[in-house]
């Protein structure tokens, strides 16, 4: 078995020891973290590249952010969904991540399903939590992220589990019906890492298991 691959088949505990131990080496990811959790937003996450790419380029031997292309941080207020409320956030923490090594964006999952339908062409139900939002990822795989609670304590959320990010393959999910994004995503992924294997969309109908 590749090196790259050691955790690829390790239980669920060995494998969420690893992510947090890559995570924390990222120091510029840990103070992305740090301030999201003192700007006070509830229940706010970073997710997709920032957390799968830094897994990919650590068990690889890569630079930390080789291939991101941006920092997803995700929060979750249902208290105001105007788009001048999340904008006013997007302004005030965004100023402070100005250091950050790429680009960040900041998304209030509470408000996606008003303007999801525009721009994806199929309308979404309203979400009731950050930890929701992953669950309608286009690829299991990159439906991972993490934060940081009041302790310091680094806190995972990953509804598909950890084992398509450790064995380094793209798996459709049928769930986020974003085909498209699917394909594109794994043929850039592949693209970058070549380590990477990217599984069909399902043509049939049947669900991935």
């Amino acid at each position: 078995m590749s090196d790259h691959l050691r955790y690829a088949k390790a239980s669920p505990d060995e494998q969420l020891g690893a992510l947090e131990t890559l995570v924390r080496g990222n120091g510029a990811l840990m103070s992305v973290l740090e301030i999201l959790r003192a700007a006070g937003l509830p229940q706010a996450l970073v997710g997709g590249g920032a957390v799968y790419q830094t897994v990919w380029n650590g068990l690889t031997g890569r630079p930390t952010w080789y291939g991101v292309k941006d920092i997803d941080a995700i929060y979750f207020d249902d208290t105001d969904l105007s788009y001048a409320a999340e904008d006013a956030v997007i302004q005030r923490v965004g100023a402070l991540l100005s250091d950050a090594p790429v680009p960040v964006e900041i998304r209030n999952q509470a408000r996606v399903h008003l303007w999801f339908g525009e721009k994806f062409g199929f309308d979404v139900p309203p979400l009731k939590s950050s930890a929701e939002a992953l669950t309608r990822y286009a690829s299991r795989t990159h439906a991972v992220a993490v934060g940081l609670d009041d302790l310091g304590r680094l806190n995972v959320e990953a509804p598909f589990g950890l084992d398509d990010l450790f064995a380094f393959r793209v798996t459709p999910n049928r769930l986020g019906k974003s085909r498209q994004a699917h394909i594109e995503k794994g043929e850039r992924a592949k693209s970058v890492w070549p380590e990477v294997e990217v599984m069909s969309w399902p043509e049939d109908g049947t669900e991935l298991v």
